[in-house]
Order: C-alpha cells, then sequence, then structure tokens
C-alpha cells in the first residue's frame, strides 16, 4: 500500500490488543470459561463488549472476582492468577495487554498440578496443542483448561497461610520455568515498549525545541481482527494487525 513502511505501526503505548470470545463449556468444577493463568511481566485489561461474566483472581490480597458487563474494564498487575468466567454463555472481550510481544513469547504460565509445574518438559507438553486442525485443538484446549482448572482449585485448597505458600511455590514455579528466555524478553522490550517510551522523550525534545520533523512523519492504521480466530488459554482469540499488511 502506499507509504508502506517496514514494520506495521504498533497500537500507541506498544500495548497489544485481542479480540476473544470465551470459551463456554464447561470445565470439571461446573464453571464455563477459560484457563486460570499468571502473566510474569506485563499487565492486562479486559474490556467487556458482550454478554456477562466474571473474572476470578488469586493474588497477594487472596481470592476476589469482578464482574465482566459490555462498558466496564477490569485490569490486573503481572503475578495476579486469574480466571475468566462465561457466566451468560456469549462473554466477548477486548484483551489489552501491556508490553506487546511478550505475551506472545510465553509470558504466561498457566495453573497446572505443580507435579506438571516442577517439570519444564511435562509442562511444555501440557501446554501444547498440536492438533492438526481447529477442531481438534479446541479438544485440546478444553483438556489444558481443565488440568489447569484442578491446579488452581490445588492452590486455593486450606487456610489462608496454606493458599499463601501455595501460591508463592507457584510462582516459583512459574519464575523457573520462564528464566531462561528472559534475555529474548528483554530484547523484544528494548525494541518495542521502551523504544516507544524513547520515542516520546524525543517529541518532547523537539517540540521544546519548536522542531516538527516527527510529526510530519506521523501515521494512521485501520485494523481488523483475523477473520480465523484461533484457540488460546480462555477462548478463540483474533489478533489485530492493520489492514493491508501480511499476516
Amino acid at each position: 500500500m502506499a507509504g508502506q513502511h517496514r514494520e506495521p505501526p504498533q497500537f500507541p503505548g506498544a500495548v497489544g490488543l485481542t479480540w476473544l470470545k470465551v470459551y463456554d463449556s464447561v470445565a470439571p468444577d461446573g464453571v464455563r470459561g477459560g484457563s486460570p493463568h499468571v502473566h510474569l511481566a506485563s499487565a492486562e485489561a479486559y474490556i467487556t463488549v458482550a454478554g456477562q461474566g466474571e473474572v476470578v483472581t488469586f493474588g497477594p490480597e487472596g481470592l476476589a472476582s469482578f464482574e465482566l458487563r459490555p462498558g466496564g474494564v477490569v485490569w490486573f498487575e503481572p503475578g495476579i492468577i486469574h480466571r475468566l468466567v462465561n457466566t451468560s454463555g456469549d462473554l466477548e472481550i477486548f484483551v489489552v495487554m501491556q508490553n506487546a510481544g511478550l505475551p506472545e513469547a510465553g509470558d504466561a504460565i498457566m495453573t497446572f498440578p505443580d507435579p506438571v509445574l516442577a517439570d519444564p518438559a511435562a509442562y511444555r507438553s501440557a501446554v501444547a496443542l498440536a492438533g492438526d486442525d481447529i477442531d481438534t485443538r479446541l479438544v485440546e484446549a478444553a483438556t489444558r483448561r481443565d488440568r489447569a482448572v484442578e491446579g488452581f482449585a490445588a492452590l486455593l485448597d486450606g487456610d489462608d497461610a496454606t493458599r499463601r505458600e501455595r501460591y508463592e511455590r507457584f510462582l516459583t514455579r512459574a519464575v523457573a520455568l520462564r528464566q531462561h528466555v528472559v534475555p529474548d524478553w528483554r530484547r523484544l522490550w528494548e525494541t518495542r515498549p521502551l523504544e516507544e517510551a524513547r520515542r516520546t522523550g524525543q517529541r518532547l525534545d523537539e517540540i521544546l525545541a519548536g522542531e516538527i520533523a516527527m510529526l510530519t512523519q506521523a501515521r494512521v492504521a485501520s485494523y481488523m481482527p483475523d477473520p480465523e480466530p484461533v484457540p488460546g488459554m480462555c477462548g478463540r482469540l483474533g489478533t489485530y494487525l492493520p489492514e493491508g499488511w501480511a499476516r
């Protein structure tokens, strides 16, 4: 397209945006929804666009639940375990992720039972969706979700002190699973979120100097979700790229 740059323009602030249709299948505990998991480096926000549900969280302040309804926003920092619940059966949300690139590079860890978390090979096997077609991967995603629900239930068993101990052990396991990729994460962070912040500093310097060079290079982009959403941790998700850019 005319004026096409080498790299597609990022969303403001180098965030990631995903459209998500939350799973409506029933987990072993009778609850419809997604896989409990945690993010290690990126904050996340849910913007509800259709249906109703809740996000159940577990973190330093214990167990909590937040209603999801159209127009509402719930966000949380890295370290908060969270589970999407689809109470209406038609819950759809926009997911806004800090540090675009890091979540796609394995920033999330599911709450599988502790023996799985303690074994990197077992975790890789449990998290993988290896099916050749969408229907097979959806079945695999449901099985994966059910194992994460099993582990989440184990975290919540017992008194507050026991829960806190299990929560901290889970985070320790999660960090151990991802330590080896931190150098790659750092490179992504430096070339996306950190670079975006630096560009803001450059703009401020330019304004202070009365210059307009960066303003004359401004871009506009139109985005649409992927027409073929894929199975994710919490539902069928569609990523966004500017129209006219190759996926």
